[in-house]
């Protein structure tokens, strides 16, 4: 059956924030600030992710207003350049664009509950809050939409908490650092960058859900770009009030920075309630993906019935039902065997990868089907998705070379789509795609 278009802007836009304001931003700077102890070179780092982020998100608003069906790099793929393309994408999106950044939300929420609560342990934690918020989102899609907006308020209340009580108290001595020029272009930029572009990851998020939006030619656009614009402020905002209550010293090498910036301000009482409230702020972000990514499955198993069918099975409200489980049960086996930084970096080269094909596929577009109705074009083309194009090539090569271990295991999935693609492809629905 087919869901009915249900969501409205507001929550298609608290979907994206959600999706992006979540592990990356509560977490990446201590991986960070290690390698590049430079505060200029650190909000230039974030900057410059913000930018790839909004120029990303006008490429897929355009895709979206042209091609508003659920799937996102599945479905533009596999409609602009080729279903094998799309099917990879939508393999990328089901394993590594969902359930690892579930995994690793769910690792960042053990790791800030602990902070609270010392004898919970983190693996347990993290297990429970994917299974509660799994059965939340079995529910109905007006329950998630009201699930989904209240979270991302608490989450974003909570942002800009810290940065107004961060910003009013006494400044740390910044660490001693080389001039701030010394680390642009460098492979420890590239892989910092990395770090940043996976906490803007999201910014894609409500192309997922295009076939439950009311109105997606003028909802997705609004909401991709509203949205993206919000985070890239909060990320900037939060990321100096970090900087200017700790120093990079104290924050390298730490997973929950957000925790150890608020002790240095309200001392150890006070950053246990700070990380609990950061706790409660993360099931925003599972929720989101948990909410999303079965969506991806949904349509491959629609496409590709003899195969992936059982995906396609929705409840009576419409809800992707076995999706939703599967991926659950994928991201708790991650959880079990998975560790943080080695995912991270790992999931957005694949993820990264997935994105450029899809951007560039804007300006194929346009050159293949120029006739094509458009109700959202992509402002300052094509300089918007060159610029996109530019930046993700710097990332992904600098990454290649300076973390080849998770560089091919990303490679080895772009592969492992189109060779299941290649096992699956006879059986598919000859009204696919």
């Amino acid at each position: 059956m087919t869901a009915p278009r249900t969501v409205g802007l507001a929550a298609c836009a608290a979907l994206v924030v959600a999706n992006m304001v979540g592990t990356g931003i509560f977490t990446s700077l201590g991986f960070q600030v290690g390698d590049i102890p430079s505060r200029p070179a650190i909000m230039i780092l974030w900057s410059l992710g913000g930018v790839l982020a909004l120029c990303g998100a006008l490429c897929y608003a355009e895709l979206s207003a042209a091609l508003p069906r659920s799937g996102g790099e599945y479905h533009f793929l596999g409609q602009i350049f080729h279903p094998s393309l799309g099917f990879m994408a939508g393999i990328v999106s089901i394993v590594v664009g969902f359930a690892a950044p579930v995994a690793l939300s769910a690792m960042a929420f053990g790791s800030y509950l602990q902070g609270v609560f010392p004898d919970v342990p983190p693996l347990a934690a993290s297990v429970a809050v994917v299974v509660l918020v799994t059965l939340f989102h079995l529910r109905d899609l007006r329950l998630s939409s009201i699930f989904q907006i209240f979270f991302t308020g608490l989450k974003i209340a909570l942002v800009l908490f810290l940065i107004a009580t961060f910003f009013s108290a006494p400044g740390s001595t910044p660490s001693a650092a080389a001039p701030w020029s010394d680390y642009m272009l460098t492979a420890p930029f590239a892989v910092s960058l990395m770090f940043t572009l996976y906490a803007y990851s999201g910014w894609n998020a409500a192309t997922y859900i295009l076939g439950e939006v009311r109105t997606p030619g003028r909802v997705i656009p609004l909401a991709l770009a509203a949205g993206t614009l919000a985070v890239m402020a909060l990320y900037l905002g939060l990321n100096a009030a970090f900087l200017h209550v700790a120093p990079a010293g104290a924050l390298a090498g730490q997973l929950n920075v957000a925790q150890v910036a608020a002790q240095a301000v309200f001392g150890e009482g006070g950053g246990r309630v700070v990380a609990g409230v950061i706790a409660l702020g993360l099931i925003s972000a599972i929720s989101a993906m948990t909410w999303a990514g079965p969506r991806v499955a949904m349509v491959i198993g629609e496409d590709y019935p003899r195969a992936f069918g059982w995906l396609r099975v929705r409840t009576s409200a419409g809800i992707p039902a076995v999706a939703v489980l599967a991926q659950s049960l994928l991201t708790l086996l991650l959880l079990l065997t998975s560790a943080f930084e080695q995912v991270l970096v790992y999931t957005q080269f694949a993820l990264l990868a997935c994105s450029f094909l899809t951007v560039s596929g804007v300006i194929v577009y346009r050159f293949t089907q120029p006739d094509l109705p458009r109700p959202f074009r992509v402002p300052l083309y094509p300089l918007t998705p060159l610029l996109f194009l530019a930046i993700s090539a710097f990332a992904i090569t600098h990454t290649a070379a300076a973390k080849p271990t998770e560089a091919i295991f990303g490679a080895l999935t772009l592969l492992g789509g189109l060779g299941i693609y290649a096992v699956v492809a006879r059986g598919k629905n000859k009204s696919g795609p």
